[in-house]
């Protein structure tokens, strides 16, 4: 089984979700900002680093939401010939500086802000819905752990 770890943002301000279009191997759908962890990188960093590409944005984690498991069954799999578990890293996080722009030469191709009320009529990914849930629950006890 193939491993593959992400670390995504949930970011929401006056009422609006900041979303990244995931454009890649024929299919595409609105997703959090977000993606693959590099090398040793810690899942903090990955998000970080992940939302400033692919919006423009500087960002500043608030809090672990959750993570989320699921495995992609080797025959829904774009490359690669065995199943992949798939572990989602969710942080609330916050826009700190930089100016919205879209992504080149990566797996998504355009950011933009959508009303919250909106996201329904959107094709988008299930980790949307599944990270807007873990959003909505009261925050976990604890301090969020930072290298």
């Amino acid at each position: 089984m193939d491993i593959r770890i992400a670390a995504y943002g949930v970011i929401i301000r006056d009422g609006a979700i900041l979303l990244s279009h995931w454009n890649e191997h024929g299919r595409s759908a609105w997703t959090l900002p977000g993606g693959g962890i590099e090398g040793a990188e810690h899942p903090f960093d990955a998000a970080v680093r992940e939302i400033r590409e692919e919006t423009g944005y500087d960002a500043e984690i608030e809090r672990l939401l959750g993570i989320d498991t699921m495995v992609v069954p080797a025959s829904k799999r774009h490359h690669g010939k065995a199943p992949l578990y798939a572990m989602r890293i969710v942080y609330r996080a916050r826009v700190s500086g930089g100016e919205l722009r879209n992504e080149v030469g990566g797996s998504s191709d355009e950011a933009r802000w959508f009303p919250l009320d909106a996201i329904h009529d959107l094709t988008r990914v299930s980790l949307l819905d599944i990270a807007l849930r873990m959003n909505a629950e009261p925050p976990a006890t604890g301090v969020l752990p930072r290298r």
